[in-house]
């Protein structure tokens, strides 16, 4: 969530910066916004002036009774219950305008960075980084999908008759491979210095409203009523909820933390070709990353997770390139969004495979989660996540690319994991 200070100060950057998200609604909202401080300042002026004459009569009732005026210091009595009630009704209509202000700024999006390029679908994206040569298979080669049903590794249909479409059950190898790829990915992470969490995999509204999935993209998380709890759509949302209402010591930072566990998405409206098998689904493996860091270094670390991404997939030996999010393709919360693609070789195309993200302040304002600084004042810290990885399409792309008349070859990082070179 925008921080009121910075509209009211910075408005026209505001503005501008949404525009380049899209966001029609901005100037609109924004000017409401604008219209309600400046009621809710008004308000707030008002009741201080009267909680200060209040003060000021209690001390002369007090003056009054000392010297026997017991008279006069009734007439003062009454005047203090008339400011009282006047501070009653200025204090709910107070609380009545700062909830206006809050439903419309959960509204707006986060405002990108000036690095954002301008652009409105995934076409506007531009790629800064290659990697790896794309494979050219022998001749019979199929997609993952039927290299699932040859090798006996996942069953879509079997998915479907226990749950529905979009929830695969894993097999024999294709199992192991799972288990494999989680495995390496949390190695590789705690190597690099994050802390391992196994979080719960159902949240509270707070947890969803903290990093901004709630009220914005409650059609797309599975919500257990009786409970009201949430499906968790990424460990983004457990893992940095664990900083809500903290405040941090600036020697704390950065924060590093790391963790696997299934996602959730209702993927609503997905359908056609591009969503067979592996490529989206309702229930997925993924190791994320988040850290908590400090504002003047966060795009320092948002590099640093995407090169971290980068060395995974290039251990992968799978080709790969690097996209920086246009205005229009990114996250309602995200000011500048890295996304990595792996080429699946059999399908011809890229395979989204990870999000990197700085959210600056939008999450944390949201989180209260703040650090005290060297001078003893409290400031917002920034926050930042990424896949490292989702699993699915890094599994129909290593299927794919690697697949030869002998069977699928593993890359060799995955071997000690999987205890195995070769399926067939």
């Amino acid at each position: 969530m925008l921080q009121l200070n910075y509209i009211r100060e910075n408005k026209d950057e505001v503005l501008k910066r949404l525009a380049i998200k899209n966001f029609k609604d901005a100037e609109t909202i924004i000017n409401k916004v604008m219209e309600l401080d400046n009621a809710r300042r008004a308000s707030q002026k008002e009741g201080d002036a009267i909680k200060a004459e209040a003060n000021a009569i209690a001390k002369q009732i007090g003056e009054l009774m000392k010297s026997g005026k017991k008279e006069e210091a009734e007439i003062q009595k009454a005047k203090t219950a008339e400011l009282k009630q006047k501070e009653k009704q200025l204090d709910e209509s107070l609380k009545g305008i700062e909830d206006e202000i809050h439903k419309l700024l959960v509204q707006v999006p986060n405002t990108p960075s000036t690095k954002v390029p301008a652009g409105k679908t995934p076409e506007d994206n531009e790629v800064v980084f290659e990697h790896g040569a794309k494979p050219t298979l022998p001749p019979g080669s199929v997609p993952h999908w039927e290299l699932t049903t040859k090798y006996n590794l996942i069953d879509f249909e079997l998915g479907v008759k226990l749950t529905g479409a979009g929830f695969p059950v894993y097999k024999g190898k294709g199992a192991r491979l799972q288990r494999a790829l989680i495995n390496y990915f949390l190695d590789k992470a705690t190597s690099a210095g994050y802390m391992e969490i196994q979080p719960p995999i159902m949240v509270n509204e707070d947890s969803g409203y903290g990093t901004g999935q709630l009220p914005d993209k409650e059609g797309q998380m599975y919500h257990v009523q009786i409970d009201n709890l949430y499906l968790i759509p990424t460990a983004e949302v457990p893992i940095t909820n664990i900083y809500r209402d903290v405040i941090l010591k600036e020697s704390d930072l950065p924060i590093k933390n790391c963790g696997y566990t299934p996602c959730f998405r209702r993927e609503a409206g997905s359908y056609g070709k591009d969503v067979r098998g592996l490529n989206r689904l309702h229930q997925f493996d993924k190791v994320e990353i988040v850290q908590i860091a400090h504002p003047d270094k966060s795009y320092e670390t948002l590099e640093g997770m995407r090169e971290f991404v980068a060395g995974i997939l290039k251990e992968l030996e799978l080709p790969f390139r690097t996209l920086k999010l246009c205005g229009g393709d990114m996250s309602f919360a995200s000011a500048l969004t890295y996304d990595m693609e792996v080429w699946s070789a059999a399908q011809q195309r890229w395979l989204e495979v990870s999000s990197v993200s700085n959210f600056e302040t939008f999450q944390t304002n949201r989180l209260k989660c703040r650090f005290k600084g060297a001078d003893g004042k409290t400031q917002l810290a920034h926050s930042l996540n990424g896949s490292a990885l989702a699993l699915p399409r890094i599994v129909a792309s290593l299927l794919e690319n690697n697949q030869t008349p002998e069977g699928i070859k593993l890359p060799k990082v995955l071997v000690p994991y999987a205890g195995f070179e070769i399926i067939n």
